[in-house]
Order: structure tokens, then sequence, then C-alpha cells
């Protein structure tokens, strides 16, 4: 019985070409060619001027906030149904995540409520395109210049997705990429700050690095740095995945697509709701993310599992995490983790994967 992983990478000869260089070459390490071809690469892809590469996703976010001055006493909105990554990112300078509910439909931001919680300490909005759907960005950030906000987006999972013809990662003032193994593209571990602001990218670029100019004498730190960079490996193998980018994300709207086709009839009698593409937007489908009708979600995965088709739960609301507690009405956030999964999405599925995975679905749910 062949089986289906959640998600898996895409590795072409390309990257292997590039990382075999790299090993040649001895430029393994936080040095070389390759970090900033992926850099200049990337910045160009998304619609930027700059692009900072990190060790991963999560840091990209803290070194967006500590170059953005937040800190102790100030507040961040963000989605209550995201990964714990978004909000971590707030607690680490000091500042406090306060959270918003998400729409039913899109799982993204209910922009809607997003203004009942600034405060006078809101400094900034999270949006997070969730599973590779974009926000509501056009609203978010009309919101956003009437509180005087900055916006920071998390496109952690939304590589390639575009919201009115603007790729996500090019509305706010930094935003933040990943590119962990089971991202659209990868680099094994790895994050990358993207903003117009060359100050944002030359503090990003002070702070990844143990915050040692790169003019200044050797082992001279004028303020506390982190170790965020990303090895010339990686960059090598990012490179090359973003050079394929484009079939990518080809497979990956048409794996969305055949899952619609296939699971058509249990979406007619309203056993499974597919999430919902936001309005004005081209998502990049980065999973097939899913809500059942069935007495238990845990029990219909463990069935799927045994059937050979692996699932991922949806997230849990981020209010409901003990050491981030909050009070506040989140009725869609707390549905959603009750009732939701992931289903297979990597990119070598072929349309005959999707025809069998549905099958064994139907199967389990009839």
């Amino acid at each position: 019985m062949k089986t289906y992983p959640v998600l898996e990478p895409v590795i072409g000869s390309r990257e292997k070409e590039y990382v075999l260089d790299c090993m040649e070459s001895g430029w393994v390490s936080s040095w070389g060619k390759y970090i900033g071809k992926f850099e200049e690469t990337f910045a160009r892809y998304v619609g930027v001027r700059y692009a900072r590469t990190t060790c991963n996703g999560t840091v990209s976010l803290h070194l967006v906030m500590l170059s953005l001055g937040i800190g102790k006493g100030d507040e961040v909105i963000v989605p209550n149904f995201t990964y714990a990554a978004s909000a971590n990112a707030v607690l680490y300078v000091g500042a406090a995540p306060v959270f918003v509910d998400c729409e039913e439909s899109t799982f993204n931001i209910d922009v809607g409520r997003i203004e009942e919680r600034i405060t006078p300490r809101t400094k900034a909005i999270m949006p997070v395109h969730l599973y590779g759907n974009p926000c509501r960005m056009e609203e978010i950030m009309r919101i956003a210049r009437q509180h005087r906000l900055m916006v920071i987006e998390d496109a952690a999972e939304a590589h390639g997705a575009f919201y009115k013809n603007k790729m996500v990662g090019s509305f706010g003032v930094a935003n933040s990429f990943s590119f962990f193994g089971n991202k659209t593209i990868t680099t094994g571990e790895g994050g990358m700050v993207v903003t117009n602001s060359k100050s944002i990218a030359a503090r990003v670029a002070l702070l990844k690095n143990q915050a040692q100019p790169s003019n200044a004498r050797k082992y001279y730190h004028p303020v506390m740095g982190y170790n965020y960079r990303m090895t010339n490996l990686q960059a090598a193998l990012g490179l090359g995945q973003l050079e394929r980018i484009k079939e990518l994300l080809e497979r990956k709207r048409k794996i969305r697509g055949w899952y619609e086709a296939y699971l058509e009839p249990l979406v007619e009698r309203g056993i499974v709701t597919l999430q919902e593409e936001t309005p004005g937007s081209q998502p990049s489908w980065w999973v097939n993310a899913m809500r059942f009708r069935t007495k238990s979600v845990p029990k219909l995965a463990l069935h799927l599992r045994e059937s050979g088709v692996d699932t991922r739960p949806f997230f849990l609301p981020m209010s409901d995490l003990p050491y981030m507690r909050q009070h506040g009405h989140f009725p869609h956030a707390r549905r959603l983790a009750r009732t939701g999964l992931i289903l297979p999405s990597g990119a070598n599925l072929e349309e005959k994967d999707i025809a069998l995975i549905s099958d064994r679905i139907k199967k389990v749910l009839k």
C-alpha cells in the first residue's frame, strides 16, 4: 500500500549542483557567494529592495521586532489562529501579543475585529498568510495607516502568493519568510527578512551577525547581537529552489484543483469544507487545509493514517496555550482547531495520487 506524507521537499539537479559547488569550494559556513545571490534574487522575486537571510523563519520575525524597536510595554496584534512562532517573536522582545479571532472561511485574521483590539500601546499588526492564503491586505493597511501602526507580514507559508497583483511580503514595513524543509521552497532550515527600508535591512544584517559591523575592527561589537546567520550551503540550496519556484507553485495549485474535483461529492453533502480563497488573491496553497464534519477528527486522522494517508491537525488557538492564555471571544479559531486536518500536499504528487487519497477519505467517511 502506497503511503502519502503531508509534505516532503522536491529537490532537483540544479540545487545539487549549487550545493556541490559550495562543498568543493570550501565555503560551507556563513560566508560565500550564494548568500548574496540568494538575497538579491529573492528580493527581486518578492518585489522589494532588500532581503536578508537568517537561520530560520522564527528568528526572522525576532530580528524584525528588534529592528523596529518593539519592546517592553508594546503590543502587537496577532491572529489567534497561527503557528506559535508568530506570537513567540513578540514575546522574545518583551512585548505582548494581542489576539484576534480568524475568519471561519479563509482561516486568516478577521479584519473586522482588529480595531477593537487596538490600544494606545499597540505598535504593529502582524497578518499571517495562513497555509498560503493571503490576508485582506488592503483593509489591513488602511487600518494601520489610520492608527499609525506598522505592519509586519508573517509570510512563512506563502511564498509566491499574491493579493491584488502584489506579492505577499511586499506590503509591510518588514516581513518574514521561512524555508523549513516542508515549505514550498526550502533551505532545510532558514528564513528571510524582506523590506524596502535600507536602515532596517542594515540593522537586520548587523544583529544577525553577532552585531559585528563589516567595516569595523574584528571582534568589535557595539551592541548585543545574535548568531542568526544562514550558511552558504543553505543559500545554495535555496537559490536552486527559487529558480524552480514557478513550476513548484503550478503543481501546488493543480493539487488544490484536483482535491476540489475529487472531493466535490463530500463538499456538496457538507462533510468536507475547503479553506476558501481570499477575494482578490492568488493563494500559493502551500497545504490543503480542510474541515471535516465528523464525530472525532482525531479518529478520522488515525483511520486515514492506517490507510496510508498522513495528515496534520490544525493549529491550536494561541490564547489557549498555557504561557499565552488570553481572555477573548475566539469561536472560529477554536472551531477550526477541533474540525480541521491538513492533507498530503507535496509538489511531487500527481493527479492519480490525489484521486487515490480522495478515495481513501471517502471510504473512511462513508
